[in-house]
């Protein structure tokens, strides 16, 4: 498991987090969103991205974290996971990181608030920094990847 890994790193709530480049289609600045009714909160609504619907959910919402009002630096990180592509508000998109696979450990049970299973793991970087790695299927689970797709056709 030692192979790198390319990530993008972003912030939520003061933490830094890492989703993996090539799971990552673009990042966007914040635009309106048109809500979408009968869905859960933390799904904001959809964006037309180039002539594209793409449903986009909030990061915090999401994760049981407090919510916050958008700013400038708000970024909607459009990730793909199987054939379903979904928009994540994050607080700021940061970087872009190399982490080498043998410094990501499993995640402990709790992390920052934030169940493990939604995370992938965690990654040592430097200067005693940890990143956390989302684990992109479990944030946009199946049951409601399904009911994202009813909207996002």
């Amino acid at each position: 498991m030692a192979e790198e890994l390319k990530v993008i790193v972003f912030s939520l709530a003061h933490e830094q987090y890492g989703v993996e480049v090539d799971k990552v289609r673009t990042i966007e600045r914040m635009q309106p969103l048109t809500r979408v009714p009968k869905t859960p909160a933390f799904v904001k609504g959809v964006i037309n991205l180039r002539g594209v619907v793409v449903p986009v959910i909030d990061l915090r919402g999401r994760f049981g974290l407090p919510e916050a009002d958008y700013t400038d630096n708000s970024r909607i990180i459009i990730v793909g996971v199987g054939d379903l592509e979904v928009g994540m508000i994050v607080d700021t998109a940061n970087d872009v990181v190399d982490v080498d696979g043998d410094a990501i450990e499993q995640p402990p049970e709790i992390v920052g608030g934030i169940r493990a299973k939604y995370l992938r793991g965690l990654a040592k970087l430097g200067e005693g920094k940890l990143l956390v790695l989302l684990n992109l299927e479990e944030v946009l689970n199946k049951s409601e990847i399904v009911q994202l797709e009813l909207f996002g056709e």
